[in-house]
């Protein structure tokens, strides 16, 4: 009697959802913050998480616009000079040139997306690349801040306009808020809407996406004029925080929303990315910050593990990537 074979081993499948950058990075997140609150007893208090939360605002708002770049294989460089000029055109417009507050803050908008239309119709039309083109416009527009203000700052703001900076709603910041909604709107233009599909078409192949018959041009012109008027944005939730308009805010905000948009696991070659994994991406970095600076940790060295976290999260992306494709 011949022996009947055992079966075959069913092939062990992982669940997806485990393969995903945004979980592994939630998952180091956790345990940062389990770490860092066996440190210091005030890191983890309601308080403290809400703060971190007002602190990063203006960052966010600028990091889910720059999702949708780099998820199209382009890059801004310039947010950051774009909120010094929209903070200084705000201060001026009010100040000197006797704008009513309502008016300048418009005004301020304003200018943040035509500044972010120019960076738009220059890379869709004459086809200058996004990294060399937002390069020059970063020193255009820092440079056009500070001739404007010659080192002067604006302060005297009305009372009524410190609310969205300073004040809370039901018990909560209330630039968050305006994050939260910002958040929730691009999570869905992103994941459920034809917009957020050419988005990723771009990334992973823009000819075929341009034989494919999608406005490739209009898009990306859509996408920064809308960084560009995230970037005006946050340059309004900032003057209302600090009360003050100077032209040398936004000083670096460029390589701490694209740290956080790579480290959230958006590929800067295009084609991949989630404003999921963007709001952890923010909230991993602001929250090191914080964790790092309450235990003594000085800031040069938060600097460096920062660094070490973001190249650390490169090569997990990575790996679960080769993962993927050899499941």
């Amino acid at each position: 009697m011949s022996e009947i074979p055992l079966p075959h081993r069913a092939k062990r499948v992982v669940p997806w959802w485990l393969l995903r950058h945004e979980t592994m990075l939630a998952v180091i997140l956790l345990i940062a913050l389990i770490v860092l609150g066996g440190l210091n007893s005030r890191f983890l208090t309601l308080d403290n998480l809400l703060n971190q939360g007002r602190l990063t605002t203006e960052v966010g708002l600028i990091a889910l616009p720059m999702t949708f770049i780099i998820i199209t294989g382009g890059i801004d460089l310039s947010v950051g000079s774009i909120v010094g000029l929209c903070a200084i055109l705000l201060g001026y417009s009010w100040k000197v040139f006797g704008f009513p507050l309502p008016l300048a803050i418009c005004f301020s908008l304003l200018v943040g997306a035509a500044a972010g239309f120019l960076n738009g119709i220059v890379i869709t039309r004459v086809k200058v690349p996004p990294l060399i083109m937002t390069i020059a416009t970063l020193a255009l527009y820092r440079g056009l801040a500070e001739g404007i203000s010659q080192a002067r700052s604006v302060r005297g703001y009305p009372e009524w306009f410190y609310f969205i900076g300073q004040e809370n709603l039901f018990g909560v910041p209330a630039q968050l808020w305006l994050l939260l909604i910002a958040i929730v709107i691009s999570a869905i233009v992103l994941d459920r809407t034809i917009f957020g599909r050419t988005l990723y078409a771009i990334g992973n192949n823009e000819t075929a996406a341009r034989f494919s018959g999608l406005p490739v041009d209009r898009v990306k012109l859509i996408i920064y004029t809308l960084s560009g008027l995230m970037a005006g944005l946050s340059a309004c939730v900032l003057v209302s925080r600090v009360t003050t308009t100077r032209s040398d805010m936004g000083i670096g905000y460029e390589l701490d929303v694209i740290a956080a948009v790579v480290l959230g696991g958006t590929s800067i070659f295009g084609g991949v990315g989630t404003i999921w994994g963007t709001v952890v991406g923010l909230a991993m970095i602001q929250l090191l910050k914080n964790g790092l600076a309450l235990t003594g940790v000085k800031g040069d060295a938060t600097i460096v593990v920062i660094g070490t976290v973001l190249i650390l999260s490169t090569l997990v992306a990575s790996s679960l990537q080769r993962r993927r494709e050899g499941v």
